[in-house]
């Protein structure tokens, strides 16, 4: 690729133009514009171009009934926008395909060997079947992918009889995956045809779209081993930096051009956007970005949305790249809410053309069966086929009732990354009263916000409402085919909301290694490390420096943090989670007479739970935060007489009393 042409300037400010069209333009306002971009394109471009479609979707990793509801219309999307464009279109996921809970196990059960598109049981199958019958051709791979371990992902890529894997490529070219022995062997040599390498794992891959090759690279957040279960696979770059981080894609990318291939698409999985748009400027011929993990929902103004949904930018968002090329960088929202369509022309030296963008045709097309019906779509049966099969091992789940909420229990990812949430207070005190089950001593309790991966209950706007300050927001909704009423927490519920279903741990902290946790965990509002707490309250200065952002903290009415100063008292006897305790999420948590609640022989730290567990429930390990919660709603909310009832602050609008900012 090389510099861009003379007049693209001009190009790109009525481009951009186009692009910020408010919901008072309309349709001739556009072609008026489009004309006038179309008549300067022809004084400054007579290079053949090449058309494409490229769908994407990204991050179906929270709410299990949300994506359960939105898949078969997402299918029935792509197959519409497919057969328009059949000969140029290239569909592509950025990562996190799946997360461990309810939906992932469902295909692990005996059922499914009659399944067509799964065939042999096995957990996770029903996400990847979802995908291959869709016709993904390549995926990136996300921090989710791997929260099972490197044993699972295998698993889930390779064949197993009946199972056909993957029928697509995993990418991510800052991982090496040669250094696990559970996953070696399906690395494969970068730069082949993704068609040709199904079930594989690489750097980098190429598509051929209607005669043009389009490199697509893949590449995942450096801070991955923080987040999920790596194994021995080797994250590059070791420092996190994002320059070298972009030194090592930027290889990849050579790799491909140096072939002579001149379209490059890069599969980033960053799991904040700011890191992606970072990229687009440091990096040399990459053409389009498409972003993961941040659940960024970008959209054009005339794009229809979900209730309750708002877009933080424009679809696409435009940069220029390290050698003034344009960039393009796209996302979308999870689980299945969302189909992203980038319609866009490239010219004879593989540049995207910035004009030939059209917001009445790209942006995000939401899973709804109006929108199925406007492109023309048909369902997907195997796709049906298999959302059905998992319902069916979900109603028996739904019938276990655990307990019950009168309120709505916020587990938005939004929320419990960057505030206190009942749903988040819930938890930490059900760890805390369980660990107090075995050692009465335990006193305090704290989580990362991050393991908290739905909320429990929903949220919707008033009939002839569409303004976020009127959405209501109400307990879960009754399930009659499962016997669940209104408000009743159920298994499906808890293993939603904890998918990671991590175990827990205690450990002794004095009252400098307390802060210096709590410091860590307010280090970066937003990211999943940040708290949910029990037994103890705090407030931060998210203003301040990092690691100097706690004024106060109070363990009970003791004092342990006055003035940002650290007072004489503790140890103090901590409840976690096994992850954390294990410096998941860069938790500095010292191994002081640490005790694991999940009983495991390989484990010298482990202790048997099972004559201190209250056995009110038996569907979850015992020693596990979802058993945690499962006994402590049976012992204290089992049913509408006895409800959970403290509203969330997104409710009530009342104040935080655990974890507050001046």
């Amino acid at each position: 690729m090389t510099q861009p042409f003379a007049g693209k300037v001009l190009l790109l400010a009525l481009a951009v133009s186009l692009t910020a069209c408010t919901d008072t333009a309309d349709e001739s306002d556009v072609d008026d514009l489009r004309d006038d971009l179309n008549s300067l394109s022809d004084q400054v471009n007579n290079d053949e171009t090449f058309e494409l479609q490229l769908l994407h979707l990204a991050d179906m990793d929270g709410s299990n009934v949300d994506a359960l509801a939105n898949v078969g219309h997402l299918a029935a999307i792509v197959d519409g926008l497919r057969r328009q464009y059949p000969d140029n279109t290239l569909f592509v996921s950025s990562g996190d395909n799946y997360i461990p809970g309810s939906r992932y196990t469902a295909s692990a059960d005996d059922s499914f060997n009659t399944v067509t598109g799964v065939a042999t049981p096995g957990a996770g199958r029903a996400d990847i079947a979802f995908l291959n019958a869709m016709g993904l051709e390549v995926s990136a791979v996300g921090n989710h992918d791997l929260d099972s371990g490197t044993s699972a992902f295998a698993s889930l890529v390779s064949a197993d009889a009946n199972w056909a894997g993957a029928q697509f490529p995993y990418l991510s070219t800052n991982l090496d995956f040669s250094t696990d022995a559970n996953v070696s062997s399906l690395a494969v040599t970068n730069g082949q045809e993704a068609s040709s390498i199904p079930s594989s794992l690489a750097g980098n891959a190429v598509v051929t779209v209607n005669g043009e090759a389009i490199g697509l690279v893949g590449a995942v957040t450096p801070t991955l081993e923080n987040l999920t279960s790596t194994g021995d696979i080797t994250v590059l770059p070791a420092n996190d930096s994002v320059s070298d981080l972009a030194a090592v894609i930027q290889s990849s990318v050579d790799e491909l051009t140096a072939e002579g291939i001149d379209k490059i698409i890069l599969l980033a999985h960053m799991q904040q956007i700011s890191v992606e748009k970072q990229l687009a400027g440091l990096l040399e011929d990459v053409d389009i970005i498409v972003a993961g993990g941040s659940n960024t929902l970008l959209a054009d103004y005339n794009d229809r949305l979900l209730d309750g949904d708002t877009a933080a930018d424009t679809y696409p968002l435009l940069y220029t790249s390290a050698k003034n090329e344009p960039v393009m960088l796209v996302n979308v929202d999870g689980d299945y809410k969302y189909l992203g369509r980038l319609l866009v022309e490239f010219d004879s030296q593989g540049r995207v053309i910035l004009n030939s963008l059209n917001p009445l045709v790209s942006g995000v097309y939401s899973a709804e069966q109006d929108t199925v019906d406007a492109v023309g779509g048909m369902a997907n049966a195997t796709v049906d086929n298999i959302v059905d099969a998992v319902n069916d091992v979900l109603i028996a789940q739904e019938g276990t009732i655990l307990g019950n909420t009168s309120v709505y229990l916020n587990g938005q990812r939004s929320s419990v990354r960057s505030e206190e949430t009942n749903l988040g207070n819930l938890t930490a005190d059900a760890n805390l009263w369980y660990a107090q089950q075995y050692d009465p001593t335990a006193e305090i309790s704290i989580k990362n916000g991050g393991g908290i991966r739905a909320d429990i209950g929903s949220f919707a706007f008033p009939a002839g409402s569409t303004d976020v300050a009127d959405l209501e927001y109400f307990p879960p909704e009754a399930f009659p085919a499962a016997g669940k009423e209104n408000g009743d927490i159920s298994q499906f519920d808890i293993q939603s909301a904890l998918a990671f279903n991590n175990g827990l741990a205690l450990v002794d902290v004095t009252a400098g290694e307390l802060k210096a946790i709590v410091e860590h965990s307010v280090s970066t509002v937003g990211a999943g490390a940040f708290p949910q707490v029990g037994g103890m309250s705090f407030t931060y200065d998210p203003e301040a420096t990092a690691g100097s952002r706690v004024t106060e903290l109070s363990v009970g009415a003791t004092d342990v943090v006055i003035g940002g100063a650290v007072q004489a008292v503790g140890p103090f006897r901590l409840t976690t989670l096994s992850f954390l305790a294990d410096g998941g999420d860069g938790y500095p948590i010292p191994e002081t007479n640490r005790v694991d609640l999940v009983a495991d022989a390989g484990v010298a730290t482990s202790v048997d739970m099972s004559a201190d567990d209250p056995g009110a429930s038996d569907f979850a390990i015992t020693g596990s935060e979802q058993d945690a919660l499962a006994e402590y709603l049976q012992a204290f909310f089992a049913d509408s007489n006895t409800p959970f009832s403290n509203a969330d602050s997104i409710v009530s609008g009342a104040n935080d009393e655990r974890i507050m900012t001046p």
